[in-house]
């Protein structure tokens, strides 16, 4: 299989580590429901694969996502490989937190807004009341030693409100963080964001006293701009990118929200710039052709096309 021509770029980091999504956010919004077995396999293979960091599943209530429905039993049909701090759950209440803890998972995500509509719509909550929501799950979940990510949804743009200012974005994420969240993920949630715009939001976190260590960018590519962005923040120091196996994904709350970035075409890139990510890309594109035939679909994956003929 053709792997790109290594030619490191001036300024890359050595290593970026990928935040695979595909498992989670990118199966919550098929129709059909997936088996249980086959999201254990597909969580395996890109395993295999080299991902180090897979976010498995939701404790959110199955009403609201029945594809999730299954989480407990896809936790439990992981055993070991669905334990420790690179295996994370989003749970969206103490109920969920629970849950997780039941089952002896490590390490956490819950997930906030920017805007008042989504938080309305996907959390039946208002901005300054989620912070309310959230502080006992953070505050029991980082008593109990996990590991807590603090996803920030409509970042970069809202389908109801339009542009979101960068002041309302910034003051959102820092009440986040101080909840005591390890790392805060900006959701460009239906993927309105473009590279100057990474720039500027993640120069007002800085000012706020939130470094790019602590950050991870999560796009979609609904424009088109998903790697760009990514690319971009990695430049301003950012190391951590979300992203899903065979470009998987959208926000069953927002129907502008396509796929997220392809895990494929942000390792190819980032091989041909000389940056480890310790992914076989091969395996992983093996692995998204298989999931693409479990779905009924092709991936919608350049890289995946490419390497595999689709």
């Amino acid at each position: 299989m053709r792997q790109p021509q290594h030619e490191p770029m001036t300024g890359a980091p050595d290593r970026v580590t990928i935040y695979e999504v595909g498992a989670r956010d990118g199966l919550q919004n098929e129709k059909s429901i997936v088996p249980v077995e086959v999201k254990a396999q597909f969580v395996r293979r890109m395993l295999a694969a080299g991902l180090e960091t897979v976010e498995i599943t939701s404790f959110v209530s199955p009403r609201w996502v029945p594809q999730l429905a299954d989480a407990a039993d896809l936790v439990t049909a992981l055993g070991a490989d669905a334990l420790g701090t690179q295996r994370p759950v989003l749970v969206p209440n103490e109920r969920g937190l629970d849950r997780a803890l039941d089952l002896g998972v490590s390490s956490v995500a819950i997930f906030g807004s920017a805007t008042e509509t989504f938080a309305s719509r996907n959390l039946n909550s208002t901005v300054l009341d989620q912070f309310t929501m959230f502080e006992p799950v953070a505050k029991r979940a980082k008593d109990e030693g996990l590991w807590l990510r603090a996803y920030v949804s409509m970042c970069f743009g809202d389908p109801w409100e339009g542009d979101v200012p960068i002041d309302q974005v910034v003051d959102v994420c820092a009440r986040m963080m101080d909840l005591g969240a390890d790392q805060l993920s900006l959701g460009d949630t239906i993927g309105v964001a473009t590279p100057g715009h990474v720039g500027r939001l993640l120069a007002a976190l800085a000012e706020r006293g939130i470094g790019a260590d602590r950050v991870a960018v999560h796009f979609h590519d609904t424009y088109g701009q998903a790697l760009a962005n990514s690319l971009e923040a990695i430049r301003l120091g950012v190391r951590t990118i979300d992203a899903s196996a065979g470009g998987l994904g959208g926000c069953p709350y927002a129907k502008s929200a396509t796929g997220n970035l392809a895990t494929e075409d942000l390792v190819w890139a980032l091989h041909g710039m000389g940056v480890s990510t310790g992914v076989d890309l091969e395996a992983l594109v093996a692995t998204s052709v298989w999931m693409a035939e479990q779905l009924g679909r092709p991936s919608p994956s350049r890289v995946v096309k490419a390497l595999s003929g689709g």
